[in-house]
C-alpha cells in the first residue's frame, strides 16, 4: 500500500464520521486551549513581576529593619526591631563598590497648590533617587544633597502630580503646602508608572530628615543601596551587613536582593506551571480516551474493510499503519484547533484589555502540540493492533 493510498484511506475514514471526529478531537483542542492561554498568562506574569523587580536597574539591593530569629526553644520566635538611623545610610555610602545610597520613607499628605489639592504618595529621600532607581528629572533638578538634618523645605514632583496641579504651567520655583507646611517646588520627575501598585508619577519628593519629622518616625523604613555593574550581590551584602552589625551590635535587620526576590518568583512560577500542566494533562487525558474510545468503536464497524485488506495481501503492518494516521490525525487536527482558539483568545484578551499581562510562551505551544500528536498514536495503539489481529475470514464474514 503506497502512502498516499494510506492517507486517502484515514482521511476518508475521518470525513465518513464528520460528528464523531469533531466530539473527538474535541477533548484534544480544550486540552491544548488550556495549555495556551493558561501559558499565556503565566509567562505574561512572570515578565510583568519581572519587569516591575527590575525598572530600578538589576544591581539594587534593599536594607529593611528588623530580623526574626528562632530560638532553641519550639515556637520561640523573637522579633527584634531596631530603626535604621540617617547615620546607617551615611556609613553604607563608604562602603567599596557602593555607588550611591537612598534612605526611604514612605507616606501620603495633601498637597495644595492656589485653592487645588491632591493626597498623593510622599517619598523622603535622598539627593540619589535619579541615580539609583533611574528616573530621570523633567524640569529643573533633584533635590540637593544637603544635611539630612538640616535640609532646606524643597520638593520634586512627580509627572501626575505635576500635571493634575499645574496643567501647562511650569511648577518650578512655587510654594505649595504639604502636610500644612510650605515647600518650594524645583524640579518635576519623567513618566515613570506603577511599582506593585504605587503610582510612581502621583508622588512628591521631600528631604527625608523633614518627612521622618512629618511622619513622627524615628527611623527609616528602607535603604536602597545601589552597587557597581561589576560587583556580586552577595559581596555587596556581605560588605553591607558586616558595617551595620559594627554599628548595632547584631543583625537585627534584613537585606534583600534582587536576585532574593527573583528567586522567590521563580519558585512560585514553578508551581503555578505545574498547576497549569495538570490542568492541561487532565484535559489532554481525557481526549486520549475519547480516541481510544471512537477507534475501538471504528475497529469493530471497519472489520469487512480490514478482512477484505487482509485478503487482498496487506501486512499487518499496513494495517497498524492505518489505524495510527487515523488517531494521529485525530490528535493533530484537534491540538489544531486549540492552538488556533488558544492564539485567537490570548489575541483578543490583549487588544481588550491591555493591562492583563499575556504574553504566548511559545516552547509550551509547541510542546502541547508535540503531545497531541503523541496522545493521538498512543490512544490509537491497541485498537490498531486489535485490527492487525484480526482472523481475514471471520472479518469479512462480520458484514
Amino acid at each position: 500500500m503506497r502512502l498516499t493510498d494510506l492517507l486517502q484511506l484515514s482521511s476518508s475514514a475521518i470525513r465518513a464520521q464528520p460528528g464523531r471526529s469533531l466530539l473527538t478531537g474535541l477533548g484534544i483542542a480544550v486540552g491544548i486551549l488550556a495549555v495556551v492561554l493558561l501559558t499565556a498568562f503565566g509567562e505574561g506574569v512572570q515578565r510583568f513581576v519581572i519587569g516591575q523587580f527590575t525598572q530600578f536597574g538589576t544591581h539594587l539591593l534593599a536594607v529593611t529593619p528588623g530580623k526574626s530569629e528562632t530560638l532553641g526553644l519550639s515556637g520561640a520566635v523573637i522579633s527584634t526591631v531596631r530603626p535604621l538611623s540617617l547615620e546607617d545610610a551615611r556609613q553604607l555610602r563608604k562602603l567599596p563598590q557602593v555607588e550611591a545610597v537612598v534612605p526611604f520613607v514612605q507616606g501620603n499628605a495633601e498637597v495644595e497648590w492656589q485653592g487645588k489639592s491632591r493626597r498623593s504618595n510622599l517619598f523622603g529621600t535622598g539627593a540619589a533617587v535619579p541615580q539609583a532607581w533611574q528616573i530621570p528629572v523633567a524640569q529643573g533638578r533633584f533635590l540637593p544633597d544637603d544635611d539630612p538634618r538640616h535640609a532646606r523645605a524643597y520638593a520634586v514632583l512627580g509627572s501626575k502630580l505635576r500635571r493634575e496641579l499645574f496643567g501647562s504651567h511650569s511648577p518650578l520655583g512655587e510654594k505649595i503646602r504639604i502636610g500644612g507646611e510650605s515647600y518650594r517646588v524645583i524640579g518635576s520627575m519623567r513618566t515613570k508608572g506603577q511599582m506593585l501598585g504605587f503610582d510612581l508619577d502621583d508622588t512628591v519628593y521631600i528631604p527625608v530628615g523633614r518627612a521622618l519629622a512629618m511622619f513622627n518616625r524615628e527611623g527609616l523604613m528602607e535603604i536602597d543601596v545601589l552597587y557597581s555593574a561589576n560587583a556580586k550581590a552577595d559581596t555587596v551584602a556581605r560588605h553591607i551587613r558586616t558595617r551595620l552589625m559594627a554599628l548595632h551590635g547584631r543583625e537585627d535587620f534584613t537585606i534583600i536582593t534582587q536576585d532574593q526576590m527573583l528567586e522567590v518568583l521563580g519558585s512560585v512560577l514553578e508551581v503555578l506551571t505545574f498547576a497549569v500542566a495538570a490542568l492541561g494533562a487532565i484535559s489532554l487525558v481525557v481526549g486520549g480516551i475519547g480516541i481510544f474510545t471512537i477507534m475501538t468503536i471504528s475497529v469493530q464497524e471497519r472489520m469487512h474493510e480490514v478482512g477484505l485488506l487482509r485478503a487482498l495481501g496487506a501486512p499487518r503492518r499496513q494495517i497498524v499503519a492505518l489505524f495510527l494516521a487515523e488517531s494521529a490525525a485525530l490528535g493533530s487536527l484537534g491540538g489544531l484547533a486549540g492552538l488556533g482558539l488558544g492564539l485567537g483568545l490570548a489575541g483578543l484578551l490583549q487588544w481588550l484589555l491591555p493591562a492583563l499581562p499575556v504574553h504566548v510562551a511559545w516552547d509550551y505551544v509547541a510542546l502541547s502540540l508535540g503531545l497531541s500528536l503523541l496522545i493521538g498514536l498512543l490512544a490509537g495503539t491497541v485498537p490498531a493492533l486489535q485490527a492487525a489481529g484480526l482472523n481475514p475470514v471471520e472479518a469479512l464474514r462480520s458484514e
